[in-house]
């Protein structure tokens, strides 16, 4: 398994206007090859956003990375600042600590 987190700053774009766009678009994400999960997060104090993917392995993320959804979101002109940061997972003490309670896999 691999997670990865996605952060950004929402630019010329209101909270619930960006909030209206998530719910459009999780669906797709739902359907996107060899995720697992995905946490959709939200600081408005900090202007900070993003999602905590939960992948079925590294080859899901990076095919993830090479797809139009993916390529939307690095482009979209309303978000800015956008880092990625990808870690394995310790699956035995994470299993313990019931990390991956939601992943029936």
């Amino acid at each position: 398994m691999h997670i990865q987190i996605i952060n950004f700053n929402l630019k010329n774009l209101r909270e619930a206007e960006y909030r209206a766009i998530c719910d459009t678009l999780a669906p797709a994400f739902a359907e996107v090859p060899g995720l697992i999960s995905k946490v959709w997060l939200a600081d408005q104090k900090t202007n900070t956003y993003g999602g905590v993917y939960t992948w079925l392995d590294r080859e899901a993320m990076e095919a993830f990375a090479k797809s139009e959804l993916f390529n939307a979101v690095v482009t979209h002109p309303n978000l800015a600042n956008i880092t990625s940061k990808a870690f394995g997972v310790l699956e035995s003490p994470t299993r313990v600590t019931q990390g991956l309670a939601a992943a029936a896999v």
